[in-house]
């Protein structure tokens, strides 16, 4: 039965799609809740589609636009997804196209601007857009003014993103359930789910704008502090008490800096993977000899450890590692990194060593959200940085990224 097949609000979707002509269909809302699997069926079914408005065009091969974030995207969210459910087997060209069902897909990213000149002069029957939110805006409206083969229609997911996002302002909020139709999702709406996994999800998932994006689907403003949840009362330990802790390894974290603090932190992992910041370093106005001292200081008292360094200085990682210290570039993905940081507050796994930090007890009060933007406000954020870059590229080893 389609029930066993589709949770209610997916077969709402598919019986839209089925029965109307629209142009764009937008499926938005929480993470886990179906979004991205229902389009992928979606894809095949407007392949199919498109070839039998090609054949009585007398179109030999026509074309279909399949875009994601990047070409890795495309391929881990849709293409991977695909093969291992229905055994689809996807031969590129030099140009990442393939055939499927007699149509040409060709595959793009969608998130830089150079990549509007790789999508520029073509017709498309149609396209599919994955993370809608992470798109350029000027490549979202070429790929859609592509879309002027007869019947092209678009079909979008995304998590939402701030209420001033123009996929919202645009689109979403301009839905007129004929042309452009939009769906919003609640985690509670996929019930397959277990009661299980959504009241663990919900209870680990961090106050405020996280927990409204990701659990009930709306696009709000992040606005007051950045880490909501951390408590002095429950986060801070003193250091009689980290005595008693069976630390199994360290990391750290490196935040470059002059005429603002640049810091290194220590943090410790025990045999229930909870996390400890060790220690603090920072400091103004010192040169690279001044912090490659103070990295081996680290390592005379936690071995040769991984330092995940700020990309924004490659110079300075290429002189730890002429030193003999073990710099890494960090994964530096602000949003994501910061909701790994809030989530091990929120979990109780994360703990702060009160007498060796100093300049932490001021940032974690003062880093705040820029409600007009979405982003984190560039103050009091220097420690915090560093621990965003430690944490979180010790989770996400094969991630590096250089966003800022």
């Amino acid at each position: 039965m389609i029930s066993d097949l589709y949770h209610k609000k997916q077969i709402e979707v598919l019986k839209f799609a089925m029965e109307n002509d629209y142009f764009m269909l937008i499926n938005h809302g929480a993470k886990r809740t179906g979004k991205t699997i229902l389009d992928n069926d979606l894809f095949l079914y407007e392949l199919r589609r498109v070839r039998k408005i090609a054949d009585k065009l007398n179109i030999k091969t026509p074309q279909y636009i399949l875009a994601g974030a990047d070409l890795g995207a495309v391929r881990r969210n849709v293409l991977n997804e695909l093969e291992n459910k229905y055994e689809l087997e996807f031969k590129f060209d030099k140009h990442n196209r393939f055939i499927l069902f007699g149509v040409q897909v060709c595959c793009f990213g969608h998130s830089k601007i150079n990549d509007l000149g790789r999508i520029r002069g073509m017709t498309s029957f149609g396209a599919y857009i994955n993370e809608g939110t992470m798109a350029n805006e000027y490549v979202f409206n070429e790929i859609k003014n592509r879309c002027s083969g007869e019947g092209a229609r678009i079909l979008i997911d995304t998590n939402p993103d701030q209420p001033e996002h123009f996929l919202k302002v645009n689109f979403i909020d301009k839905s007129d359930g004929k042309i452009i139709k939009a769906f919003h999702y609640e985690l509670d709406d996929n019930t397959f789910l277990t009661e299980r996994y959504k009241k663990n999800i919900k209870a680990s998932t961090p106050t405020g704008m996280f927990y409204d994006r990701d659990i009930k689907g709306l696009w709000v403003s992040a606005e007051g502090i950045v880490y909501r949840d951390f408590r002095k009362d429950t986060h801070y330990i003193k250091s009689d008490e980290f005595k008693k802790v069976n630390i199994v390894r360290y990391f750290a974290g490196v935040d470059w800096g002059y005429e603002h603090y640049g810091s290194i932190v220590v943090l410790g992992e025990d045999t229930d993977k909870n996390l400890y910041l060790v220690l603090e370093i920072a400091s103004k106005y010192e040169e690279i000899d001044w912090w490659v001292d103070k990295a081996k200081d680290v390592i005379k008292e936690y071995g040769n450890i991984p330092f995940y360094c700020d990309t924004a200085r490659p110079e300075h990682i290429q002189r730890f590692r002429r030193e003999g210290i073990n710099g890494k570039n960090a994964n530096k993905s602000v949003l994501s990194g910061i909701e790994q940081v809030a989530k091990k507050f929120k979990e109780k796994k994360l703990f702060i060593l009160e007498d060796k930090v100093d300049l932490f007890k001021q940032e974690i009060f003062m880093y705040a959200w820029n409600s007009k933007t979405g982003d984190p406000i560039k103050l009091w954020d220097d420690v915090l940085d560093s621990l965003r870059y430690a944490i979180y590229s010790d989770m996400n080893p094969g991630g590096v990224s250089f966003l800022t």
